[in-house]
Formats: C-alpha cells, structure tokens, sequence
C-alpha cells in the first residue's frame, strides 16, 4: 500500500509526520528558550491579573482581607511587569527568528508536498467513485438481463427490487466517495493550521493583521459550500445581474445612464422613509409575526402630519372641525406633528400586539384588524380628501438639502444605527430572537413572551410614526387615507430578500436595509424604463416568491 501510495505521489501519514519533524524541532527549541524567558515575566503578570479578579470576586474574604491580597499581588505584578519589560526584545527577536525559518521552510517543505499529495489523493478518490459506479451499474445491468430472461410470474417486483437495491448501492458509494474527500479536505487544513499554531505560541496568541487574514480566508474555504452558499445568496446574485442588465440597456433604449450621482441620491431619498417601515416590520417578522395595516399607518399619519403642518388654515374638515395650528411656533408644530404621529401609530399597534400577545392571535388577523379600522376612520373623519400642503419653511428644517445632498438619508442611516444597537446589544434584543426561534423555550428560562411581543410592536409604531412624519416631508404634504397603499407589502418583501425568515428568531438589520434598497432601486429602475405599474407588481411578486421559496429551503434542510 505504501509503495502504491508513493507512485501516486500520496504521501502516508509517516511520511508527512517525517517532513513536518525538523520544523517543529527547530520551532520547537526556540519556543522552550520563549517559554522560560515568559516563566517569570508574561506568565507571571497573566497569573496575577487573574488572581486578583478572583480574589475580588471572591465572597469568602472580607473587605480588608481582599484589599491586603490584592496589595501583595500588585507588589508581584510590578516586578513581574519589570521582568516582562526586561525579556520583551530577547523574546521579540527569537520570534521573529522563529517566523523568518518558517516563512522560508514550512511551506516549501512541508504544505506544498501535503497539498501535492491531498490533490493526488483527490484525483485517484474520483477515479476510484468512477470506477466503482460503473461496477455497480454493469452488475445491475446483468442482473436485469438474467431476471427478464428468467421471466419470473413475479418479475415486475423483482425489477422493482433490483432497482432499488441498485439505489443503495449507489447512494452507498457516493456517502463513502464524499467521506473520503471530506477527509482528504481535513488534511490539507491541518496541514495549513499546524503553522498558524505553532505561531499562536510563540505570540502567545496575538496574531498581525496579515497572520489573522491568511486564517480567516482558509476558515472560509473550508468551510465553503456551494450549494449552501447558492441558497443564502443566490437571489443576490440574480438580482445584481438583473441591475447589471438594466444600466446595459436603459442608455440603448432611454439614451441615459441609469446610476448617475443624482439617481443614486434619488434611490436613497425615497428609500429613507421606507427603511423606517421595514426596521419596524422585520421585529414583527423575527417574532415569526407581520403587519398587514402598515400601508394604512402610513396614510394615517400623513394625514395627521399634514393637518398640523398645514400651509395657513386647513381647508379640509375632520369630524367636521376645522384645524387650525398657525398660532403655534413653527418648530413646536413640527415637534408636536412628530409626537402625533408616533402616538397614535403606537397606540394601534399595541392594539394588534395586545391580542396577539395575550390571546395567541395570529398577527396576520389583529394587523388586518388594524388595517381595516384606520382606513375607516381616517376615510370616515376627512372624506377621503387630500389636505393640500404643508409650510414650505418645514421641509428645510427637517430634510434640508446641503449642497444637493438630502440629509433625509441621515435620518435613514440614524435608524438603522438606533435599530441595530437595540437588536445586538441590549437584553431586549437578545430576547426578541430568543422568542422568535422559540417562545415556549424563552417563556421556561424566565424571558417575558407577552412582554418582548407588545414591546416589538410598539417599537414598530414608533418606526412607522416616525417613517409618515418624514414621508410627509419630503412630499411637502399631500397627506390623504389612501396614501401609503401597497407600502406594507414593499416593507415585509425587502425584510423577506433581506433574510429576515418568517421561521422566527433569524434576520439582521444589514439584511434589512439591502432588502429596502433592493426593492426601491428595482421600483425607481423600472420606472425610468417606462415599464408600466402594474407590470412592476410582477417582477415584485417573483422575488419574494423565490426568496420565501429559498427561506423554505434552508429551513427544511435545517430540520
């Protein structure tokens, strides 16, 4: 077998501990000169760093006790620092003594011939599966030749039989083939992570830039998968080619180029209010939850925003009163538009978050709810009619533009700021993807349920409020109920593509701010194309048809 191996050119496992024997000696006696070097310097500082943080976590020892050990450890700290100080260039050069002989040695004399013979090994595996394949398929084609010439009464069965056992065997050789490369792959990486630990001793695990690069880029390809990496990101790569697409024919068809400066800019304006609506559905989404009335929120608080920002006297009614908030400082109308806005966007979400939490009502009927009331009521209270504008001053004072810049964008990039930090850094956050992957696990470990629930929703309403009040900005008004219709459905389809998984417990806030910029870049592509609406709600309904399909995917993998 040994001899077999070597024509090959695959090395046995004696042969590649025999090449790897005169590096790790090498490296290895340097490293023992490191290591008492570091006995009473390094080592002795780690030592009591870690000492004292027990001693002072330490509840068996009085006050005065821990202050007295403490005092007699930083006495040993001191000198153990002097001596760290006095080794710190001895060590340093015996280091880099060490790395210059493995830069020059270990990966000509050692990696190489282990790649060489991972790559041979590889090729005689393939052969082996080919060859093994065709075996079994000339069996099992002899034996349906003997069992139809047989003529059995009970020959269809047999050929059943046949064919599945065939199935086995295949399926068999294709586990053993997959292991076999499995293990091949496992070689080569331990071949490559037997540098990087040596060298984690000698720098006692402080690795340079370069040194963490080189690890994190083979971690990348060994664990690789195409077919995983085709589901996580296989609609990203359609889509990209679907823009590539486009700012190839629209100059053709437009005569204009479709990513200028000014259109990036316009795709980011009109995206801003928007990612506050997707921010606030994907908390819903993660609680494997949606929000069928946030199109409904929207028009709600245009209409809200509009009537107190309103040019002059409203010239419409609500309930029959004529509003009238001229008498009130410009910024206090701007500032108590907002707070109405968030106000009553919360106020209806908690509505739907209160029965969805307390009775187990499914979000998609407690948010229709929502949905069917606001658009009565706001219909209802102001007829259906448009309330014309708002101070012009208000736009400059909320979404300035700055030398052609929408500073709209900004309050964007502060949300997903905001959003983000209470997403990974706060209890809150940890809880709300505790809930969402799994509710009764998070309820047995003490976590609130009905708590996190009634909490993303009114995070939601603070979003949405927030979202109209600026939409209502940029607009210059034009508040009416019917506004914001088909909004909810382009908030829940960019968390959809951005990854947020209707599963529960999976999703993150860059996934959601794509998704949104996907979606807008599409609407605003299409647009300048000339494609007509409705034809935009197709191309709409594929994506998310196929990004919900490739969710499943992995989520039935997972299982």
């Amino acid at each position: 077998m040994s001899q077999t191996n070597n024509q090959a050119g695959i090395l046995t496992a004696e042969q590649e501990e025999k090449l790897l024997q005169p590096i790790t000696d090498y490296v290895g006696e340097i490293q023992e000169k490191i290591d008492a070097l570091r006995k009473d310097g390094s080592d002795q500082v780690q030592y009591l760093t870690n000492h004292m943080q027990l001693i002072r976590e330490d509840r068996n020892h009085s006050r005065e006790e821990k202050e007295a050990l403490i005092a007699e450890d930083k006495e040993l700290l001191e000198k153990a620092k002097a001596v760290e100080a006095s080794h710190k260039e001895e060590i340093s050069g015996l280091v880099a003594k060490a790395e210059s002989y493995l830069k020059e040695h270990y990966d000509r004399e050692y990696f190489k011939p282990v790649a060489a013979s991972c790559a041979a090994e590889k090729e005689k595996a393939v052969q082996e599966y080919s060859a093994r394949l065709s075996e079994l398929r000339a069996a099992h084609e002899k034996e349906l030749a003997r069992l139809k010439q047989e003529n059995a009464p009970e020959l269809s069965q047999e050929l059943k039989d046949e064919n599945y056992v065939y199935k086995n065997k295949v399926f068999d050789a294709k586990l053993n083939h997959e292991k076999t490369l499995q293990f091949i792959k496992d070689r080569k990486h331990e071949a490559f992570v037997q540098q990087y630990h040596l060298i984690d001793l000698l720098r006692n695990s402080r690795f340079t830039l370069a040194q963490d690069r080189a690890q994190k880029l083979e971690n990348y390809r060994y664990t690789f998968n195409r077919k995983q990496f085709l589901l996580k990101n296989g609609l990203y790569i359609v889509i990209v080619l679907i823009f590539i697409a486009l700012s190839i024919v629209t100059p053709i068809i437009k005569n204009t180029q479709l990513f200028t400066f000014n259109n990036v800019l316009n795709i980011l304006q009109q995206a801003s209010p928007r990612m506050f609506l997707a921010l606030g559905v994907a908390g819903l989404i993660l609680l494997t939850g949606t929000d069928l009335s946030i199109g409904r929120m929207v028009g709600m608080g245009m209409v809200t925003a509009t009537i107190i920002m309103h040019k002059g006297a409203n010239t419409g009614a609500v309930f029959g009163h004529i509003f009238d908030f001229t008498g009130m400082p410009l910024a206090g109308r701007v500032l108590f538009a907002l707070l109405c806005c968030i106000v009553f966007c919360v106020c209806f979400t908690s509505i739907a978050g209160f029965f969805t939490a307390k009775f187990k009502m499914h979000p998609f009927i407690s948010t229709m709810s929502n949905m069917l009331m606001i658009f009565g009521l706001v219909t209802y209270a102001t007829k259906g009619v448009s309330f014309g504008a708002i101070e012009s001053d208000i736009p400059g004072m909320i979404v300035p533009k700055i030398n052609g810049f929408p500073t709209i964008i900004l309050w964007a990039i502060a949300a997903i700021c905001v959003v983000w930090f209470i997403w990974n850094k706060t209890r809150f956050g940890k809880n709300l993807y505790a809930v969402g992957g799994n509710p009764e696990a998070a309820a047995v470990s003490g976590i609130s349920v009905f708590a996190v629930t009634m909490g993303a929703f009114m995070m939601a309403g603070v979003l949405y409020g927030f979202g109209a009040w600026l939409e209502c900005a940029r607009m210059v008004g034009s508040g009416s109920a019917a506004y914001g219709q088909g909004w909810d459905m382009d908030a829940i389809a960019a968390c959809v593509v951005g990854g947020v998984s209707f599963t529960g417990g999976i999703g993150k806030i860059s996934g959601v701010v794509v998704g949104v910029l996907i979606f807008t870049a599409l609407t605003y592509s299409l647009t300048i194309l000339g494609i007509d609406t409705n034809l935009q709600f197709v191309f709409e309904g594929i994506i998310i048809l196929t990004a919900v399909t490739l969710d499943c995917l992995k989520y039935v993998q997972k299982k």
